[in-house]
């Protein structure tokens, strides 16, 4: 007998399909399948997709709103600084709860893969043991990847070459890094070439914040992909944020973007965070900040998206929903057109789950039996909507189940219902 047997669902490519998952796998994807089930669910011809992934977080901090204070100013320098006077009073079990609620939300909006960044400038190191445990502890709902980030700058900060190499012993699975955040543009520079090394020692991925910033020449992500390059760490690599390309000229990233794409560099952007921070020094025009999602999809880069923050000190909004991520980014990036929405889904789902090196992440037989029902019948509809998630499933059980959201309406004395959608 099979554990689940999805039917009547629709795939993101719009095939009609039922999925049959059995021992945490999918075992058969076709139309009209047969079979017993100890489980069978209707998607009532409703979108089912791999989960969502977001491939950029900080756990470490979430839902922190307001500790100490609330960031007045909204820029990023006063969320460091906010964060940077929070690190004091943390505690293993503060950090952990927070980190527990939040997986609730993302559970709760089929987001079962998330890499999150943590901060290794603490001599204690209280968030990585936090973060730590909470990865077992979560494991049977959440893929949750940690990336070991000297938010204070590698080089800057003196104790934070020897946290790092600890917060990896312990355990931390990828290499991360602030460059642009060092005193100066050589120290950037020297700081993404030692993490390189130690990535390609260690045989880890790298995942560094680069050029968050509106300054054109903050070019480190022109040394991150060189290094890529002389150790051999191609399809291991992303670069998160990249926002100064938005403020570059576009003869230097004429020659940026195709030594990327050579590199097989990853690029991450944030739309959320990054519209609302970048640009805080202009008046009018305003730039948007955000890296340039168009053209580096369009050279064949990986370009996959995070949420960032929820509720801490850069950010006080969110709810960890990834289609409202993919909503910003098609907005503000101007990814308007057909294809464009659908690389926008991608881009927080298969695309991101590549950037991860996600195994077994699908919807073909022999992948994970990890499924999202969405209420919507495509990838333009869910972006457009943001709908309820009607089921998430892990391992080939159903976790989370959401009644389809409708309005009841009386119009002239005719009771109708709506549900927003054009199926």
């Amino acid at each position: 007998m099979l554990d689940l047997l999805l039917r009547n669902a629709v795939t993101p490519d719009g095939e009609p399909v039922d999925i049959a998952c059995q021992d945490g796998r999918i075992v058969e994807v076709g139309p009209n399948l047969q079979g017993d089930a100890a489980e069978t669910v209707d998607a009532g011809g409703h979108l089912v997709t791999p989960p969502f992934v977001d491939s950029h977080f900080h756990m470490d901090a979430t839902l922190s709103f307001g500790q100490p204070r609330v960031n007045q100013s909204g820029t990023l320098l006063e969320g460091i600084a906010l964060w940077g006077e929070l690190k004091p009073h943390l505690t293993v079990e503060a950090i952990k709860q927070r980190a527990h609620d939040f997986c609730k939300w993302a559970i709760g909006r089929g987001t079962l893969a998330v890499r999150s960044h943590v901060d290794i400038c603490d001599p204690r190191l209280l968030a990585v043991d936090a973060l730590l445990e909470v990865r077992e502890e979560i494991k049977p709902y959440i893929d949750l990847q940690l990336v070991a980030f000297p938010q204070d700058g590698y080089l800057r900060d003196p104790d934070a070459a020897g946290q790092l190499d600890r917060a990896l012993d312990k355990g931390v699975d990828v290499v991360g890094g602030i460059p642009h955040f060092e005193r100066t543009m050589q120290h950037g520079a020297d700081s993404v070439k030692a993490l390189m090394e130690i990535a390609a020692a260690r045989g880890l991925l790298v995942d560094m914040h680069c050029d968050e910033t509106d300054d054109p020449n903050s070019r480190h992500i022109e040394t991150l992909a060189m290094e890529t390059q002389r150790l051999g760490l191609q399809g291991r690599v992303a670069g998160s944020h990249l926002t100064s390309m938005h403020s570059m000229d576009n003869y230097y990233v004429s020659k940026l973007i195709p030594l990327m794409a050579e590199a097989g560099v990853a690029a991450v952007s944030n739309p959320l965070i990054n519209i609302t921070i970048q640009g805080r020094h202009d008046t009018y025009p305003k730039r948007r900040g955000l890296t340039r999602i168009k053209e580096l999809v369009a050279a064949g880069i990986d370009v996959s998206l995070g949420h960032d923050c929820v509720m801490d000190p850069w950010y006080s909004l969110g709810s960890h929903d990834m289609l409202e991520v993919a909503h910003m980014a098609v907005h503000a990036a101007q990814m308007t057109g057909m294809a464009e929405i659908r690389q926008m889904f991608d881009a927080v789902t298969t695309v991101a789950a590549r950037t991860l090196h996600l195994e077994g992440y699908g919807l073909d037989k022999g992948d994970k039996a990890d499924l999202v029902v969405l209420q919507a019948a495509s990838p333009f509809e869910a972006i457009r909507l943001r709908p309820a998630r009607l089921f998430v499933i892990r391992a080939g059980k159903v976790i989370v189940r959401t009644a389809p959201v409708t309005a009841e309406l009386d119009l002239n004395g005719e009771r109708s219902t709506v549900d927003f959608t054009l199926s």
